[in-house]
């Protein structure tokens, strides 16, 4: 059976007809026309086809298109208006890639790791439970788990990650950041 829906990718709104079965990253890919999502394993184990949808970081080759009628989707090629997101500029200087295939899911799921952070969402390793994330490499680490890179380059991601929150002293998520403190105020 076939659907007619609208989402908005990347700042732009599309009208697609799918089969109910298709997923987001099919629907993406396949109808849109957008290849920033990789198709890795097709299973949600490697992370390399996460988006953002409604600002949360989803494996889309396990949602189906038809559940995100009228969502918001952002892809790596949209996470920035003004051209180059800071965390793709600091994957290029971190050399946070090495084939670049897992980069635009990297990419999604370090923004997205980030907000989560931010609003004191903890993760497996989170210490202090008391909404503030301080982001360790290890808590880093844990968040990006589900982002696999078939080259090895996690040290270097996790350094393009650092490079971001140690540039952007107005976050929750620096590590180290008092959140009662104007420059540890929300996001």
């Amino acid at each position: 059976m076939e659907m007619r829906i609208t989402l908005t990718v990347d700042g732009a709104l599309h009208g697609v007809t799918v089969d109910t079965r298709t997923t987001l990253l099919d629907a993406l890919r396949d109808r849109l026309g957008n290849y920033a999502p990789k198709k890795g394993c097709d299973h949600g184990q490697c992370g390399s086809c996460t988006v953002l949808v409604n600002d949360r970081r989803v494996t889309s080759c396990l949602s189906l298109a038809v559940a995100q009628e009228g969502n918001d989707v952002v892809t790596a090629a949209g996470v920035s208006a003004d051209g180059i997101h800071p965390l793709q500029q600091a994957f290029i200087d971190d050399d946070a890639f090495q084939c670049g295939y897992c980069t635009p899911g990297q990419v999604c799921s370090a923004i997205g790791m980030l907000d989560e952070a931010g609003a004191g969402a903890p993760s497996h390793v989170t210490e202090d439970l008391d909404g503030h994330v301080d982001l360790t490499d290890e808590e880093i680490r844990e968040r990006m788990s589900g982002n696999l890179c078939r080259c090895g380059a996690y040290p270097n991601i996790v350094a393009a990650i650092r490079r971001v929150l140690d540039a952007d002293t107005s976050s929750t998520y620096t590590a180290g950041a008092d959140p009662a403190t104007p420059e540890g105020a929300g996001r």
